[in-house]
């Protein structure tokens, strides 16, 4: 049977045990249903192998090679990640277009006894309404923006706020970059649409009767863009300006980017690009602050003279309500403190 989504918060009401994802593991990277598990019934190499075969040669054969392949990787999946999953169980069951692949697995599956459907569509339909609530609808969310300033603890009083019940929305953490010149992670970052997937399914969770805590940002988190509903929703919302001691934030932002203090050479890649800004006597003296191991005192700088003058100059073309918050510390009993502050001034 195949279960037809008519919204994203489907996926969590239905109640199926586990969503599983059959498509090549290059296409789950790309994208997926946020907590699907990809048991994939082609590999990549597989999968293109029947697809030569199949416009090159025969059909049939195709088709004959593909149903092997197909066994033998469903074989691998009940003796290995499924060998533990007991008779009441039912998964959501999904590849491209929910077509052969998905119905291949769901076949073997349902001949053993388990309760396994489709989704009508597969990954593309889902896909639509990733898209229709990203970039065709408007966002209803009682948005409140934390703004300020390059190392005013933002995120941090984000996550505070979230350990006291609050409704937040890490955009940040979607996007897997802390949203600077500096701020991206070894790893590197999602795709484009994976992190519309983690956004949409985040969204669709939330009350809108509540307020939702959301950090500012420009329309670009590294690499990623801000869908236009959410865009358009942020560009509207009041905001909360977090404001603390230079010197606090200094070291702040030292202890939240500790991974790039162990490596020197990174950091320097990542400063390179302010020479078009500073110029050459300016990136000297950051590179004797490197070279001494003087971070605080290197995060003061760059705070003073690239990050406070850009963020004053682009909230100056900002048209929306601010209410400062004024922080004089940003350790965690002070950032907790603030937190139910903030919560306290929006029940009034």
């Amino acid at each position: 049977m195949a279960v037809k989504l008519s919204s994203l918060s489907d996926l969590q009401t239905l109640g199926f045990d586990d969503v599983i994802d059959v498509r090549a593991p290059s296409e789950f990277a790309e994208d997926h249903v946020p907590g699907a598990i990809n048991l994939p019934v082609l590999s990549d190499a597989e999968r293109a192998q029947v697809g030569t075969i199949y416009v090159q040669q025969d059909r049939f054969l195709a088709r004959k090679i593909g149903a092997a392949m197909v066994s033998r990787n469903a074989a691998a999946h009940l003796e290995g990640p499924l060998a533990d999953r007991e008779g009441g169980w039912r998964p959501l069951v999904y590849c491209w277009r929910g077509g052969q692949r998905s119905g291949s697995f769901a076949s073997i599956l349902s001949q053993i006894g388990w309760r396994v459907e489709l989704v009508d569509g597969g990954y593309k339909s889902y896909r639509k309404l990733v898209v229709a609530a990203l970039y065709d609808a408007s966002i209803s969310l009682q948005i409140i923006l934390l703004d300020g300033g390059t190392g005013s603890g933002k995120t941090a009083l984000l996550q505070a706020l979230r350990g006291q019940g609050a409704q937040v929305l890490d955009l940040e953490g979607m996007a897997e970059h802390r949203g600077s010149l500096l701020g991206g992670f070894s790893g590197g970052q999602p795709s484009q649409k994976m992190f519309e997937s983690r956004l949409a399914g985040a969204l669709s969770a939330l009350d809108p009767t509540q307020p939702v805590y959301v950090e500012a940002e420009s329309n670009k988190i590294g690499n990623l863009l801000i869908p236009p509903s959410l865009w358009a929703a942020m560009q509207t919302a009041p905001a909360l300006k977090i404001s603390a001691p230079l010197r606090a934030r200094a070291a702040f932002t030292v202890s939240h980017y500790a991974d790039l203090t162990q490596d020197l050479t990174e950091l320097r890649n990542r400063l390179a690009p302010l020479h078009v800004f500073h110029g050459a006597a300016q990136m000297a003296e950051w590179d004797k602050m490197i070279e001494a191991h003087a971070f605080e005192e290197l995060a003061a700088s760059l705070i003073e003279r690239h990050y406070d003058p850009r963020y004053t100059k682009s909230a100056a073309r900002r048209d929306r309500a601010v209410t400062e918050v004024a922080v004089p510390r940003l350790d965690a009993e002070t950032l907790d403190a603030t937190a139910l502050k903030i919560k306290a001034m929006r029940a009034r």
